[in-house]
């Protein structure tokens, strides 16, 4: 089958690009744009590791057709920081030691990003509800958690003093 081509919005860039149509866009954004940041996990949606922004909406891509991205924005761990600044969920999940082996960082910061953009002021239990697509076999929840909290006060903090 022929080849589609789709034209996107990758990070605040304008890419092109020629795709599978059975292709994922996981696979699309490792494979053909070397964005290797988003981790294939289950391949099922299951775990969250693959999670990015597509029209500011949080998607497993490893569920999204690659051809699906057609005209829309995405954003992945690798446009979440400003140049050499880390964004404050970042330095956080650094502060806080949350993170281990690294393979579901990505997605939980990703879905982290979702919830702040839609809710700067989440509670704890809004924070584990928000994250309970994204699984971490390495460590607890806790660190993570507090990690978004710290964030989310620091970004209220910045935002008013604006």
């Amino acid at each position: 089958m022929s080849q589609i081509h789709v034209t996107t919005t990758v990070n605040g860039d304008a890419v092109e690009l020629l795709c599978e149509p059975e292709e994922t866009l996981l696979d699309v954004l490792r494979d053909r744009l070397c964005l290797t940041g988003s981790k294939e996990g289950c391949g099922t949606g299951d775990c969250g590791a693959c999670s990015v922004l597509l029209d500011d909406r949080l998607v497993c891509s490893c569920l999204v057709l690659g051809a699906e991205a057609e005209g829309r924005e995405i954003r992945t761990i690798e446009g979440l920081a400003e140049g050499e600044h880390l964004h404050p969920l970042q330095r956080k999940f650094l502060e806080h030691a949350a993170l281990q082996c690294g393979v579901c960082t990505p997605g939980f910061l990703m879905a982290a990003k979702a919830l702040l953009d839609r809710n700067p002021d989440p509670s704890e239990t809004e924070v584990r509800y928000w994250l309970a697509g994204n699984l971490c076999r390495c460590t607890g929840y806790d660190k993570i958690v507090r990690a978004v909290l710290d964030a989310a006060r620091e970004l209220r903090t910045t935002s008013h003093a604006a």
